[in-house]
């Protein structure tokens, strides 16, 4: 063991917070160099990315994944020093020890162990790195993408090492994600006194029925891969925190996590609609953040599931379930996409962790996929 220990530990070691990638890559890269990788630093406005391909034949199988980390929080909470790796009862401290730095020293070793067996595979093995996912997500994976349609490269398979497990790693595979869509309504009404109501409008309570009637529609039924889509609001603000005054404007946000079942055109158009049937002064702006996207059980998918299989002894449940990642950029050029990586439980925690043996484990794991599709 360890050499994806001490790669996940210089990893962490760089306080690569979005979208500083601090070193990182280049801690990848040399060790990708010596393996016969061509790399190519891709920087978009301040983030750092690389592409690197081994090969010059399909399939392409690339891996994916992020330097960069959120912030450590408030450090005094945290048992250990959040930059300075830490190994206490069997599990490696630090920011980005499971989101994503351990699946990246994984993707690495893996790959070292697989090119050493198999120094003439079939097809080409990638790296897609960036420094800005925890981020806007504007100069990163979406930018590397561009690049690659420029240079008429379309990555065939998609392994992305983000957190998906849930009790033990490689128990959860990722192999779709829900849409998300985001709107800001701005309701308009007339400010007045409270003790006067007949000389006001108030946004609230024109609002209100509407709200509840955006609660309770049923917006698609979900599939066998995906739940219903879910309308929820985040925000809701109006008036200026007094209790004497009806306020003259209110502001909602919210969020639709959608099924392949339904279109953010098909949402907007609902919103519309039923805003539109209460007869109110409103206007909406709209920001999508991802299309959905799914890979049924194929090639990849059997690969990652057979492989969990042979390491760990237990069988993956297929999930959509979570946020979004950058699979949402790489999935819209037709790409068999997956998450596959270490237990979720502590990221974006004070005292994130993750199992040491799961290094290995995983490492194990990447190793099998590269076999299984390029062997």
């Amino acid at each position: 063991m360890n050499n994806t220990l001490d790669l996940a530990k210089s990893l962490i070691s760089q306080a690569s917070i979005t979208p500083d990638d601090k070193g990182c890559q280049s801690i990848m890269i040399e060790r990708l160099k010596k393996i016969g990788f061509e790399v190519h630093s891709l920087k978009f406005a301040d983030v750092d990315n690389f592409w690197a391909t081994r090969g010059s034949s399909g399939p392409i199988f690339a891996f994916a994944g992020h330097t960069d980390v959120v912030p450590a929080g408030n450090e005094d909470e945290w048992n250990t020093v959040p930059f300075e790796p830490t190994i206490k009862d069997g599990y490696l401290y630090g920011r980005g020890a499971a989101d994503m730095k351990g699946g990246l020293a994984a993707m690495v070793t893996a790959t070292e162990s697989f090119v050493k067996d198999n120094p003439n595979h079939k097809g080409t093995i990638a790296f897609l790195i960036t420094s800005d996912e925890e981020g806007v997500a504007i100069n990163g994976t979406v930018k590397v993408m561009d690049y690659l349609k420029e240079n008429n490269q379309r990555i065939d398979y998609c392994l992305l090492g983000e957190p998906s497990s849930t009790s033990v790693t490689g128990d959860v595979i990722k192999n779709g994600r829900r849409g998300s869509l985001n709107g800001v309504i701005n309701v308009n009404g007339q400010q007045g006194h409270v003790a006067y109501p007949h000389l006001a409008k108030n946004p609230i309570h024109l609002f209100s029925q509407a709200l509840s009637d955006l609660c309770s529609q049923e917006w698609d039924s979900g599939n066998e891969y995906f739940p219903a889509t879910s309308f929820q609001v985040s925000n809701i603000h109006s008036g200026d925190g007094v209790t004497n005054v009806i306020p003259g404007k209110a502001k909602i946000m919210f969020n639709f996590r959608y099924s392949t079942e339904t279109t953010k055109e098909e949402l907007m158009a609902k919103v519309h609609e039923i805003l539109d049937n209460h007869k109110i002064d409103y206007t909406i702006d709209w920001s999508h953040s991802g299309y959905p996207f799914l890979t049924p059980v194929g090639d990849l998918v059997s690969a990652c599931v057979s492989a969990v299989e042979e390491i760990k002894d237990i069988t993956p449940e297929l999930s959509t379930s979570g946020g979004t990642s950058d699979g949402r950029f790489i999935a819209q050029e037709g790409t068999q996409i997956v998450e596959l990586g270490p237990v979720n439980a502590t990221i974006h925690q004070v005292n994130e962790s993750i199992l040491v043996e799961d290094l290995e484990d995983l490492s194990h794991i990447y190793s099998k996929v590269l076999s299984k599709i390029l062997v």
